[in-house]
């Protein structure tokens, strides 16, 4: 059952990538067409420093998993977890960080 629940899954999410890549491709051939300019010197300063800090916090949240994962095992004997979950967790963390910063520094209007 788990199987057959994980491939179902598998699919949905290979579904939603492929629905939001074709929405963003043809966001920017929208935007590209009408003459809207895809990158300027403020959007470009914006995706610098939220890709900076983002960064950082990507860092601090591996550095904080390998910190537990360790205190863990040594002192209360916990199991070592496999490194597959937590490294797609560490992107995830970092990913919607940058998302979330570029969004706060494009409302708070400096770069």
């Amino acid at each position: 059952m788990a199987d057959f629940t994980w491939s179902i899954l598998s699919i949905g999410i290979l579904a939603l990538i492929i629905l939001v890549g074709i929405l963003v491709l043809w966001q920017r051939l929208k935007d590209k067409k009408s003459g809207f300019p895809l990158v300027d010197e403020r959007t470009q300063g914006l995706n610098w420093k939220a890709g900076y800090y983002a960064m950082f916090m990507g860092q601090y949240f591996i550095v904080g998993y390998l910190f537990v994962n360790i205190i863990g095992r040594e002192l209360f004997g916990m199991p070592e977890i496999e490194a597959g979950y937590p490294m797609i967790a560490a992107l995830l963390a970092s990913n919607v960080s940058f998302l979330v910063l570029r969004w706060h520094f494009s409302r708070k209007g400096e770069p």
